[in-house]
C-alpha cells in the first residue's frame, strides 16, 4: 500500500471522510493558475462555512508551482506534486493533532523516533508561546533538546489580517551522520516533512488580536519528498514515484541517468505537469496567455532537453511517458481516465507545432549569439515572433553560454505587438480603445444572460467554467455531459435575446459573502471573494458574485448569436458568441 492510501485509511480510522482532490486549475477563478496547496481549495470552509462533509476532513490535492520552475532539474523541485492533508473545522485541536501526526510518522511508517525534530511557536507581543504543543511533544517522547522555538517559520497568517495563529512543524534527520542530540532548525540535514496550523487568533486590519470562538486545524505533508525519506534515497527521483519514468526516459534516449540528470529530471517533471494540466476539466491547451501558456512552456522545454538526450524529437517518446503517467495515476484521478486520448493529442500537436520551428529557431540563435554578445530585446522578440521561442527558453539557452538577455526590451517590444494586434483587430486607432472597453462590458453582461439560459434549456445542474471575453466575441465553458441540439442552441439563442428585448435593469448591491450565498447567488469558487462580496442582478433572470463590471440595462447589448458550440474538455462544452 502507497502513501497516499496508508495516510487516507489512517485517518478516516480517527473519524475523518475523505474528500476529492480539487482541480489543478481552480474553477471561476482568475486570481491565481494553479491550486499550490492543499489547504487553497478549503479556504473558505477554514474561514467558517460549513463543509458538506463535516468538521473532519483529509485528502490528497493535486498541485501546481511554477515560482521556481529554474529549478527544476535538481533532486528535489517539482512543478507538480501531491499534498496529503487533515483538517477540523471546529472540532480537534492541539492534542489530537500533534499525537495523530506522531502516531502516524511513528506506528504507520515506522520511522524512528530519535530521527524526528519539531519546531513551536516561540510567542511574541500579541500571541504567547504556544504551551501546549511544547509539552505534547515532550509527552510523546520527543526530548527537550529536539525542539525548537521559533518565531517567524512558526506562525501563519492569510494575508495581512484574518485567522492566524502558531504552527507546529516536523522535522526528519535526513543523512548517514550520527544524529546530533539538539536540533538545529538552520541545519538543512533536517528536512520539515510535516506542518500543522494551528488557527487560533483573528487579526483585524488595525493589528488587534483575538480569540477565535472556533479553532481549525490544516495540516500538509507532500508525497513525493516522505517517500524518498521512507526509501532512503537522495534524489526525489530515484524514489518509487519517479523512478519507472527516469528508467523509461533512460531507455528512449539510450544514455544513463548518471551524467544525464538534469535533462532527465526536466523532462519526467514537465510531462508529468503537463498530463495533468492537460487532464484538468477546465480543457486548457497550449497558448500564448495564463495557464495554456505555462502548459506550452513545459512541453517545449521537455521537448528541448529530450533533443539535448540525442532522442528521436519526431518519434512517439512523449507519448509514451505520458501514458506511463497516466495509467500511474487514473485510478487516484478520474479526469486522467476521461481525457486520457485528449492529454495524448495536447502533447502530440504542441510537439509538432514546436519541431517546425526549433530547428530552425536554435540555428538562428547561434547566429545571432557567433559574435558572444548579449542578447538586445528586438533579436528576443524576433526569436519568439518568428520562431516561437518563449523569453525563458532565450534566456535559458543564453544562459548556457554565459550570455544576458534585455529581459525589459523584449516586454517593450511584445507590448507594442499587443497593441497593435488589438487596434488592428478592432479595426481602430489610437483614442478608439474606449470603445472595447464597452463592447467587452456588453460581453461581460451576456455571460451571464447565457449561463441564466442554458440552466433553463439544459439544465439546472448546468454551472460556468470559464469564460474568455474579446472585443470581438465571447467564449463561455460550461459543464454539460452532451453536444447541444440545434433545437437546444436556438432555444438558449432566443431566450437571451428575449431577455435582451425586455429591457431588464441590471443592479449591483454589495452584501456580507454569507448573505450572498444564502440570498441564492451563483459562485463556483468563492474563496476568492473578500467579506464583503459585489452581487449582479438581472431583475429575477440571474443573479451572481461577480466582480463586473456590466450594462445598465439588457437593451443596450444588441443581438445575441450562438457562432459555434463544441467540446472543450470532458463534461465540459463551450460556446462561442457575439453581439451584432
Amino acid at each position: 500500500m502507497n502513501l497516499k492510501d496508508l495516510y487516507i485509511n489512517f485517518f478516516i480510522s480517527k473519524g475523518h471522510k475523505q474528500i476529492p482532490s480539487a482541480p489543478v486549475v481552480p474553477e471561476n477563478d482568475p486570481s491565481v493558475l494553479f491550486n499550490t496547496a492543499g489547504m487553497q481549495p478549503l479556504i473558505p470552509y477554514l474561514m467558517g462555512q460549513p463543509h458538506p462533509y463535516g468538521t473532519r476532513l483529509c485528502d490528497y490535492q493535486k498541485c501546481v508551482r511554477t515560482n521556481d520552475l529554474e529549478a527544476i532539474g535538481d533532486t528535489t523541485h517539482h512543478t507538480f506534486f501531491e499534498m496529503l492533508g487533515n483538517w477540523s473545522l471546529g472540532d480537534y485541536f492541539k492534542d489530537e493533532s500533534i499525537a495523530w501526526s506522531f502516531e502516524f510518522l511513528t506506528k504507520v511508517l515506522n520511522i524512528p523516533v530519535e530521527r524526528l525534530a519539531v519546531t513551536v511557536f516561540a510567542g511574541n507581543k500579541d500571541i504567547p508561546f504556544d504551551e501546549v504543543s511544547y509539552n505534547k511533544w515532550l509527552s510523546l517522547g520527543i526530548k527537550k533538546e529536539r525542539i525548537a522555538k521559533t518565531v517567524e517559520d512558526n506562525f501563519w497568517i492569510a494575508g495581512e489580517s484574518g485567522p492566524c495563529g502558531g504552527d507546529t512543524e516536523i522535522f526528519y534527520f535526513r543523512s548517514e551522520d550520527a544524529i546530533p542530540d539538539t536540533f538545529d532548525p538552520d541545519d538543512e540535514r533536517w528536512v520539515e516533512i510535516w506542518n500543522n496550523v494551528f488557527m487560533q487568533y483573528y487579526k483585524d486590519a488595525e493589528g488587534n488580536v483575538s480569540e477565535l470562538p472556533k479553532k481549525n486545524v490544516d495540516t500538509g505533508m507532500g508525497v513525493e519528498r516522505t517517500t524518498a525519506i521512507l526509501e532512503g534515497v537522495k534524489d526525489n527521483y530515484l524514489s518509487s514515484i519517479w523512478l519507472d519514468v527516469i528508467n523509461l526516459i533512460s531507455d528512449i534516449a539510450k544514455k544513463p541517468y548518471v551524467g544525464n540528470e538534469k535533462s532527465m529530471r526536466i523532462i519526467a517533471d514537465h510531462l508529468r505537469t503537463a498530463v495533468f494540466i492537460a487532464a484538468d476539466r477546465a480543457g486548457i491547451k497550449p497558448s500564448n496567455t495564463d495557464q495554456g501558456y505555462i502548459l506550452r512552456r513545459l512541453i517545449r522545454r521537455a521537448i528541448r532537453h529530450a533533443k539535448a538526450l540525442g532522442i528521436d524529437i519526431n518519434s512517439d517518446w512523449e507519448r509514451k511517458i505520458a501514458k506511463m503517467i497516466l495509467d500511474k495515476y487514473k485510478g487516484y484521478y478520474q479526469e486522467l481516465a476521461d481525457n486520457y486520448d485528449i492529454v495524448l493529442e495536447v502533447l502530440s500537436n504542441e510537439k509538432v507545432k514546436f519541431n517546425r520551428t526549433l530547428e530552425k529557431g536554435l540555428r538562428e540563435f547561434a547566429k545571432v549569439t557567433s559574435n558572444h554578445h548579449d542578447i538586445d530585446g528586438v533579436t528576443a522578440f524576433h526569436l519568439f515572433d518568428t520562431y516561437g521561442f518563449p523569453i525563458e527558453l532565450t534566456m535559458e539557452l543564453a544562459s548556457e553560454l554565459g550570455l544576458k538577455v534585455d529581459e525589459d526590451g523584449f516586454k517593450e517590444k511584445f507590448k507594442e505587438h499587443q497593441d497593435k494586434s488589438r487596434t488592428a483587430s478592432a479595426g481602430k486607432f489610437k483614442g478608439g480603445l474606449a470603445g472595447n472597453s464597452e463592447i467587452e462590458t456588453r460581453y461581460h453582461t451576456a455571460t451571464h444572460l447565457l449561463n441564466a439560459a442554458l440552466k433553463q434549456i439544459v439544465g439546472p445542474d448546468v454551472h460556468q467554467k470559464g469564460s474568455n471575453i474579446t472585443d470581438e466575441r465571447m467564449r463561455f465553458d460550461f459543464s454539460c455531459d452532451h453536444k447541444l441540439s440545434e433545437e437546444e442552441k436556438k432555444q438558449a439563442e432566443d431566450l437571451v435575446n428575449q431577455w435582451i428585448a425586455e429591457g431588464i435593469p441590471v443592479t449591483v448591491q454589495e452584501m456580507a459573502k454569507s448573505e450572498a450565498i444564502a440570498s441564492g447567488a451563483e459562485c463556483m469558487f468563492i474563496e476568492k471573494y473578500p467579506d464583503i462580496v459585489t452581487v449582479y442582478s438581472i431583475g429575477d433572470v440571474s443573479k451572481e458574485l461577480c466582480g463586473g463590471p456590466h450594462v445598465k440595462n439588457t437593451n443596450e447589448l444588441g443581438k445575441f448569436h450562438i457562432v459555434k458550440e463544441e467540446a472543450s474538455s470532458a463534461g465540459v462544452r463551450r460556446i462561442k458568441a457575439v453581439l451584432e
